[in-house]
């Protein structure tokens, strides 16, 4: 059975999306529009699949462009099989860099070595708390599949000493990738379905397309305005509750949303609930003040890499830490139900749910 390794699972977030304007069939088009520009649909073209694990959903509002649904679903699909491990088979890209782990080094394409090389620079940056190599403990944990279970304190302790972002060589002439220690695993999970959303957006920019939704299970990329003018209404939602539940909007365009959060995926031992959200250097889930927290940026890879290393460091380390980085704003859900936005949200998060309140 394949499985999609995940550092950090991303909250599925169900992101309600909605445009502003009028409800015609057809968007009209304004005064100084010219022949050339495209006519975009109120009621979209839409194709969904399950793949990678997740409920994956695309809608192009570009008149004329259906047939691109299928170009883009056939690079998920693409990249889908070079990046996703199994427990049989080890046909992937990534399964192979693991198998040789402590042996030799392999040569993979230029998608995976760009992927691991973006994951280092986020195990770097995070100071660790992000690490790609993380794979031995979340198969140890398992949370979110049927075999889930807590483990003892000596399996954990074994497997830590192989989790280290530092013994991961790459060789950018041969493009091979190294895995120092026997045992060591990769685990792309946490920026591979941003990577591929981003991807998507390449093969709808490459045909055309000016108007999209892009879903791939939650990782969110609003593209182009409002078929029905001005940008897209984007839910956020509440990391208490099932998918769709949301608790404040923000308006935006050529956006990707990221979420991630503790309540999605838990096993729960003893009356504890163990989220699956672990902590690389104490083989355990991170223990702080935070349920969910949802990252707007340009890019989706860089929305996966920073919702998981912003988690780790709790709502007023992860504020700091996201107010370094330019065009990039974070929501902050705490335990308690208050919401916390970076400086770029201020006058434009629009909190929905009376249960919760604003922090700053």
């Amino acid at each position: 059975m394949k499985k999609f390794y995940m550092l950090f699972l991303l909250l599925i977030m169900a992101v309600v999306v909605t445009a502003c304007g009028n409800d015609d069939t057809t968007a009209k088009k304004s005064d100084t529009s010219k022949d050339s520009d495209p006519v975009l649909l109120s009621q979209p073209y839409t194709k969904t699949d399950f793949l990678m694990g997740t409920v994956n959903v695309i809608k192009i509002y570009d008149k004329g462009k259906e047939d691109v649904l299928l170009k883009a679903f056939d690079r998920i699909k693409e990249l889908d099989k070079q990046i996703t491990t199994s427990d049989s088979g080890k046909t992937s890209e990534v399964d192979k860099v693991n198998l040789a782990a402590g042996e030799k080094p392999v040569k993979v394409n230029d998608d995976v070595y760009y992927l691991i090389q973006e994951g280092l620079k986020y195990s770097e940056s995070s100071g660790g708390s992000f690490d790609i190599t993380i794979g031995p403990l979340t198969s140890l944990w398992h949370i979110g599949f049927d075999d889930a279970r807590k483990p003892s304190q000596a399996e954990i302790d074994a497997k830590l000493p192989l989790i280290d972002y530092k013994k991961v060589k790459m060789n950018d002439a041969d493009k091979t990738v190294y895995l120092e220690e026997k045992g060591m695993e990769l685990d792309l999970g946490a920026i591979a379905k941003g990577y591929i959303a981003d991807e998507v957006a390449k093969v709808l920019d490459a045909n055309g397309v000016t108007t999209a939704i892009i879903d791939l299970g939650g990782n969110i990329i609003v593209k182009g305005d409002s078929p029905k003018g001005g940008d897209w209404v984007v839910g956020i939602q509440d990391p208490f509750e099932s998918r769709g539940t949301v608790i404040g909007t923000i308006p935006e365009a050529n956006k990707s949303i990221v979420t991630s959060g503790i309540y999605e995926r838990y096993l729960e031992v003893d009356g504890v609930k163990y989220h699956h959200l672990l902590d690389p250097k104490t083989g355990y889930p991170f223990n702080n003040d935070i349920a969910g927290v949802s990252i707007i940026s340009k890019k989706s890879i860089d929305g996966d890499g920073l919702s998981t290393a912003t988690f780790s460091k709790g709502i007023q380390g992860g504020m700091a830490f996201i107010e370094t980085y330019k065009d990039v704003e974070a929501i902050f859900v705490s335990k308690e139900k208050k919401v916390y936005i970076t400086s770029g949200l201020k006058g434009k998060f629009k909190l929905t749910d009376k249960n919760f309140q604003m922090a700053n």
